[in-house]
Order: C-alpha cells, then sequence, then structure tokens
C-alpha cells in the first residue's frame, strides 16, 4: 500500500526494527531528512480533524503480554462509524479526515514487500515494491486503525477506493485489531490487502533483491527508499514489542547497498 520531528526511540528498549549504524554513516545522518509526515504514535492526528477531538492517548512504555485473554472483537456503537487499519503509508501519510487513531497489531498476518506499484513508488518501466499482508498463524503487523465517524466514512472510502484499489490494486478484508493501549478490547476493521490474484502481484524474493528494486524505483508520491524508511521509522516509535523481520531485513540490505548506489549527497536527496 501507495512529522517533521525527530524521531526518538523509547527509553532502554532495542528498536523492532534494527537499522545499522553503517547505513545512518554512509548516507549520511538521515535524521536530517526533509521534513516529512512521520506520525508519532499516540498524537497522529489529521489537521482537519483534530480542532474537534481529544489527543490519543500515549503508548505505554510495556507491551501486554501475548497471552492476555481477549474479548470478542466488538462492533462500534455508533452505526455509523468505521475503523481503518493500516500498515503501509498510512501510517505516515492516511490524507483523509478521521476521529480518533490507535497504534496497534493485527494477529495472523506478516507483512511482505511482495506488491508492485507502477504509480506511487514505481513506474510502468520500473515497479516499485510496497507491503501487503500475508496470511501467517503465527504472525503479527503492527499498524495504524483510524476512526471515521459520520461523513467521514464515505469521504475516506472513496479516496482509498482510489488510492488502494485502483492506483494499488488492493481489495478489503475484515480484520481484528488490537489496540496496543487496551489488547483485551479488539476492534473490526477494514484492511486493504493485496492478493496473488491481482495484476501488480510481484510476490517473494530475496531481501538482497527486493532492497536492490526499491533503491532503483520512484514514482508520484516519491522515492521507494522513502516508503521503506518510513516504515522502519514507524516500528521503531513502537518500542521492541514490534519485531518485523522481513522489514528489518531489507533496511539492512538497502545499508549495505546504498553507497554503491550513489554518493553520499544523492543518497540524502532520495529521501
Amino acid at each position: 500500500m501507495a512529522g517533521a520531528a525527530q524521531l526518538e526511540r523509547p527509553s532502554g528498549a532495542r528498536p523492532g526494527v534494527r537499522v545499522r549504524r553503517s547505513f545512518r554513516a554512509r548516507a549520511g545522518d538521515l535524521s536530517r531528512r526533509p521534513p516529512g509526515p512521520v506520525p508519532v504514535p499516540g498524537t497522529m492526528k489529521q489537521e482537519s480533524a483534530a480542532r474537534n477531538t481529544r489527543p490519543a492517548s500515549p503508548i505505554p512504555a510495556s507491551s501486554p503480554p501475548a497471552s492476555s485473554p481477549a474479548q470478542p472483537p466488538r462492533v462500534d456503537v455508533d452505526p455509523q462509524a468505521l475503523w481503518i487499519f493500516g500498515y503501509g503509508s498510512l501510517v505516515w501519510r492516511p490524507d483523509f479526515a478521521y476521529s480518533d487513531s490507535r497504534v496497534g497489531f493485527v494477529r495472523g498476518y506478516s507483512r511482505r514487500f511482495w506488491q508492485g506499484d507502477t504509480f506511487h513508488r514505481g513506474s510502468d518501466k520500473m515497479p516499485g515494491r510496497v507491503v501487503t499482508l500475508l496470511e501467517d498463524h503465527e504472525g503479527c503487523t503492527w499498524g495504524v486503525a483510524y476512526q471515521v465517524r459520520g461523513e467521514q466514512v464515505s469521504a475516506a472510502l472513496k479516496y482509498l477506493n482510489v488510492r488502494e484499489a485502483v492506483l494499488g490494486g488492493y481489495d478489503t478484508k475484515e480484520v481484528t485489531f488490537y489496540p496496543q493501549d487496551s489488547p483485551d478490547q479488539p476492534l473490526k476493521a477494514l484492511a486493504y490487502v493485496a492478493t496473488p490474484q491481482n495484476p501488480g502481484y510481484l510476490g517473494p524474493a530475496p531481501e538482497e533483491a527486493i532492497a536492490t528494486q526499491i533503491l532503483a524505483c520512484r514514482g508520484f508520491s516519491g522515492h521507494n527508499l522513502e516508503y521503506l524508511l518510513r516504515l522502519a521509522d514507524f516500528m521503531q516509535l513502537c518500542g521492541p514489542q514490534a519485531q518485523d523481520e522481513h522489514l528489518a531485513a531489507i533496511v539492512d540490505a538497502v545499508g549495505t547497498m546504498l553507497p554503491c548506489f550513489c554518493p553520499t549527497e544523492q543518497a540524502l536527496a532520495l529521501v
């Protein structure tokens, strides 16, 4: 799927995605990237909605036990409300008005850079690589759920139909979302998932091959490398309980390859 503040690692926490120091050293300090819409979990409010809503609760320092008893997913008491789960670019750039947002995870799925993108992060000749969800009994994928209400529902779905379905090749799927601050109160949410049946699906490949493709591609929303690094930034903010070995391996591969692709100044310009 196609903040200006410097990201801070939770105190005493090992980051969920391990970005090599050598990557940051060779490419220059990546914290110098131009300001972009990377959110801070718990405060991710669209400006158009922030004036009328209270800020979301900050992320607690500790993660819930994996074995925490979970109640049946609840449906929002407001029949006009809907939760939308984002696990790719939606975590930092939803671009639709919403009433609330929560950081959390879905179980039974793993995130994979297996979907091709010929618009947002690539082109027809050089498709970029973006993420989709793969059914995985042992999997857990972290992201952000956005609540839309009333008139926001139709506006958000209309926008996402173009962004994710028409331009991205994604279908909709209902998932169970576990908020980080209340995992015992799961929610039903709508997610956009790219399946092998869509024409843009690229499927599995070695992490090194995916990294090479990401370094070479750019689309209307920006460079594919920016997409990768902003997703890695989000995972670091979630803390040590948020793990994504596939994402981490691609980030490490990019760190090794980037100096061979372009000088430091050009590398910084990509992101």
